[in-house]
């Protein structure tokens, strides 16, 4: 059975989001911590001093609400398990996805652990998605407004984050929250949703890359294998994307095709829907199953390839080595290997894994 009292730290970050869950737990009767986490300190300077903006607000927000707030810096987590992790997948060419890594090792297991450490057997964050409980077990489920469901980031989560979390906002709607800072008083009512990558921020991304990757110059070509231009480093692109490119001429606009990473060529096709963009089945390794692997094979469920995308019915295939093919009904538009495809059946998440390659 799900606990509704006891004490409780919540993940407080500056947002509107998370001062409306530690709002809601205070009213509903527990006795609320809130932390929060300075993740990042790489380039904490004048120039970009978000952390310290989100420090003041959370900081505002607590007092607001008369509950305690703590600091906590887990930049070296941060940088060993989810940073030095995404430079090395960008390197390999692949597209990572560190939202997925930073709730997995660093706001459901550091964050989890430090909060045990004050002495409390519950956490709870902003997040849009439902926990549900049955003899024991934990669900994961979409959040009731789909429109900011963020349970395509949580898939990773084991039995022992689930249980002792909390979703407070995960049957409202996201007016509904702003509505409801506002008449608390909550000096983030109308806050900017915060973007970018998890604890870092909203960038321009080639020039943030471009500090950590170094620039190796190569061939942009079209399927036929003429010369289109040069790019500054294959890691600075994603399979369909358009931004960047710096290709002229006539016709529709260019989109990454392909990267090869033993000649450094960079394919571009034009059309935001070319032939070569389109994937029928992908492969994927990792796969983590919240609820223990299913029993009967093939597996038709709906999977996601990216956050946002509608649902998209699938079979799902064991192949050799704990790998798995994934096969769509309807053809996917830039699947991309590095990236997580999450399972689903219904508004239940089974579990994802890594795109390891597109078919």
């Amino acid at each position: 059975m799900i606990q509704t009292s006891g004490a409780v730290v919540v993940g407080l970050s500056g947002g509107v989001d998370s001062a409306v869950a530690a709002a809601r737990l205070k009213r509903q009767g527990w006795d609320v911590t809130a932390l929060f986490m300075k993740n990042w300190e790489e380039d904490d300077d004048e120039a970009y001093c978000a952390a310290r903006e989100d420090l003041a607000m959370a900081t505002a927000v607590s007092e607001v609400l008369g509950i305690p707030l703590r600091t906590v810096n887990f930049a070296h987590e941060y940088w060993e398990r989810v940073f030095a992790i995404f430079l090395h997948e960008y390197q390999a060419g692949r597209t990572p996805n560190p939202d997925v890594l930073c709730n997995r090792e660093i706001k459901f297991k550091e964050f989890l652990s430090y909060a045990q450490h004050l002495g409390s057997d519950r956490i709870a964050t902003g997040h849009y998605a439902r926990i549900e409980e049955s003899s024991g077990v934990f669900f994961l489920n979409k959040a009731r407004d789909l429109s900011k469901d963020q349970s395509y980031f949580l898939h990773t989560l084991d039995q022992s984050a689930l249980a002792p979390t909390l979703f407070p906002l995960g049957e409202l709607e996201k007016t509904d929250v702003r509505v409801e800072a506002a008449a608390l008083g909550l000096p983030n009512a109308q806050r900017k949703d915060s973007t970018g990558i998890c604890f870092i921020g909203e960038r321009r991304f080639s020039d943030f890359l471009a500090r950590y990757l170094p620039v190796t110059p190569g061939k942009i070509q079209n399927l036929d294998g003429e010369l289109i231009g040069e790019h500054q480093g294959l890691w600075f692109y994603t399979l369909g994307q358009r931004h960047g490119l710096d290709i002229g001429g006539p016709g529709e606009a260019w989109y990454v095709a392909d990267k090869d990473m033993a000649t450094n060529v960079l394919t571009v096709v034009q059309g935001h829907d070319h032939r070569a963009l389109m994937k029928q089945s992908v492969t994927v390794r990792e796969i983590h199953w919240i609820n223990g692997t299913p029993n009967h094979w093939p597996l038709q469920c709906q999977a996601k390839t990216r956050y946002r995308q509608a649902d998209q019915a699938c079979i799902l295939h064991p192949a050799d080595d704990g790998v798995f093919k994934v096969a769509f009904d309807e053809p996917q538009r830039a699947p991309t290997p590095g990236q997580s495809l999450v399972l689903y059946k219904g508004d239940h998440v089974l579990g994802g894994g890594v795109i390891t390659q597109t078919l």
